[in-house]
């Protein structure tokens, strides 16, 4: 079903007279529009327009046609039927340029930049306007700096993008679709990397571009968000255009369940915790990379039975390099790791299968990377790591069928499909994919859970799931040490909170009392407290 155009007026901040040379009010009307990749439907006849001078946002599950949609308008994919159409005329978009040219630019996920070049290097990259290199550098320097200082976008053009901040880094991003002339802009997923007050930073520079007469289309899993920033919201599910709406006329749970087509519960319902004895202990726990750069420094924490103990921090301050060393697949360069207060020796390359005899299970962060074997059949994949556990046969003998039985269970207790114990773990969605992990590691007879971003590329209605196996856990008596990049998730799951920041754990807090400010001040090092309030 095509969502019907959104009418509603603009606000008060908006330009009325933004309409451009066509006198409409459209920067972007895509019409019947449908792409195939094989015999997957990705895109099923959808219509959106887009208003001029407005935020618009896009939600919908994961393989919900979001991203091959907004693929087509910036020109890495052709529609196989449709119309697209910029400033009411009609266009036949070819490629990325031909889009630039048309005015669109798009802020990627992963950014695109070349990390030992320069801002301004990267900005002019590829959109150099003369054939004496300096001239042009002059030029766009000078354009850069007035570009940063008319939307706050500040940045130093001379900075290498290996040594500015995330957030200075989606900045520069903005900047070059600015400086070659975007006039509508997309982001995709733009505040999954940053603080939260650089995401704050990012919507005020938003309603900067919309002040200005800029468009911006947004695509965006966070709800929060959606009703934060945007005027008009378009909700996707499997490949169709569901429903249109003005934003101040719904809320995230009917945004919720036109995603998913149920009624789905956003917030983590949970009683106080039964707290224990100490489980996991780690002391003076010291991470070197073979680089030679300390990822983790000196980091002691402990969790209890019963509790959820939440790591908060931006991505690549040592969580990874933490869970890792906790969970015997990398060597830590120093410190101790006991569970129930026997000491735990993970170094080496059987480290992690020790951890496992041990009592610990862990689903890593990357599950392709790190969590399955996307070329095994399922019944594989729920077993690895175990595989010469007793319960599946004796020696190097494997006991197939039940291998096979033990993984038909879990994807009944799951809720994982299809429910295929044959299918090949790559024909899974991400969120069954990630299903498979937890089940894997959830099922069996654990003293504690080690758990990195639990929900990372999970659809909606997966996340809600995830989330009561994960408070059934520690409801179970287990130890929980969950690390996530959401503050949300992590605000809602734990029952403390330890932030980490370059390495190090520079606070402690109460989340039902830490404020989202106080935690993102210590997230960026700064205010680094005992205790947030």
């Amino acid at each position: 079903m095509a969502g019907s155009p959104d009418t509603h007026s603009q606000r008060p901040d908006t330009p009325a007279a933004a309409t451009g040379a066509s006198g409409g009010p459209w920067a972007i009307e895509l019409e019947k529009i449908s792409k195939s990749f094989g015999p997957v439907r990705a895109n099923k006849d959808i219509d959106l327009n887009v208003r001029r001078g407005s935020i618009h946002g896009i939600v919908g599950e994961n393989g919900a046609g979001k991203s091959t949609l907004m693929s087509i308008l910036y020109g890495f994919y052709t529609a196989d039927s449709g119309t697209i159409k910029v400033n009411g005329k009609a266009h036949t978009i070819t490629d990325s340029r031909h889009a630039l040219a048309l005015g669109i630019g798009m802020v990627h996920q992963h950014f695109m930049l070349v990390d030992n070049m320069t801002v301004l290097d990267n900005v002019v990259l590829g959109a150099e306007r003369s054939a004496l290199l300096s001239r042009t550098l002059d030029r766009a320097r000078a354009e850069l700096i007035k570009l940063g200082k008319e939307y706050s976008l500040e940045v130093d053009p001379d900075a290498l993008i290996e040594n500015i901040s995330v957030g200075q880094q989606q900045r520069v991003e903005i900047l070059k679709a600015l400086f070659r002339g975007a006039d509508t802009l997309i982001l995709d997923e733009p505040t999954g990397v940053l603080t939260p007050a650089e995401a704050d930073h990012l919507f005020r520079v938003l309603e900067t571009l919309r002040t200005e007469g800029k468009t911006v289309i947004l695509i965006t899993h966070k709800l929060r968000e959606i009703m934060a920033i945007t005027d008009s919201v378009s909700v996707m599910r499997a490949g169709e255009m569901v429903k249109t709406l003005p934003t101040s006329e719904t809320d995230p749970e009917q945004l919720a369940e036109l995603m998913v087509g149920r009624r789905v519960l956003l917030r983590v319902e949970k009683q106080p915790p039964n707290v224990g004895d100490v489980v996991l202990e780690v002391a003076n726990l010291s991470v070197t990379d073979r680089q030679g750069v300390a990822r983790v420094k000196n980091v002691s924490l402990s969790v209890r039975s019963g509790e959820i103990v939440g790591i908060a921090g931006v991505s690549g301050n040592g969580q990874s390099e933490l869970l890792e060393a906790i969970s015997g697949i990398i060597d830590p360069s120093s410190g101790t790791i006991a569970i129930g207060g026997v000491p735990l020796d993970i170094r080496g390359d059987d480290g992690a299968a020790r951890a496992r005899k041990a009592g610990l299970a862990h689903v890593p962060e990357d599950r392709h990377r790190m969590g399955l074997v996307t070329n095994f059949e399922e019944w594989e994949n729920s077993i690895l790591g175990y595989e010469t556990y007793p319960a599946y046969g004796k020696g190097m003998m494997l006991d197939i069928a039940a291998a096979r039985a033990e993984a038909q269970k879990r994807i009944e207790m799951f809720d994982i499909r299809p429910a295929d114990i044959g299918l090949q773990t790559a024909n899974f969605s991400g969120g069954n994919q990630q299903k498979i992990v937890l089940a894997r590691e959830m099922d069996r007879d654990l003293k504690v859970l080690i758990v990195g971003q639990p929900t990372r590329g999970v659809d909606i209605g997966a996340i809600e799931f995830i989330h009561k196996q994960i408070i059934a856990m520690r409801d179970a008596g287990k130890a929980v040490l969950l690390v996530s990049v959401e503050l949300d998730e992590i605000r809602s799951l734990s029952d403390r909170i330890l932030v980490m920041f370059d390495g190090e754990i520079v606070g402690e807090a109460d989340p039902e009392t830490a404020s989202e400010s106080a935690l993102g001040m210590m997230m960026a090092g700064i205010g680094q407290t005992e205790t947030a309030q």
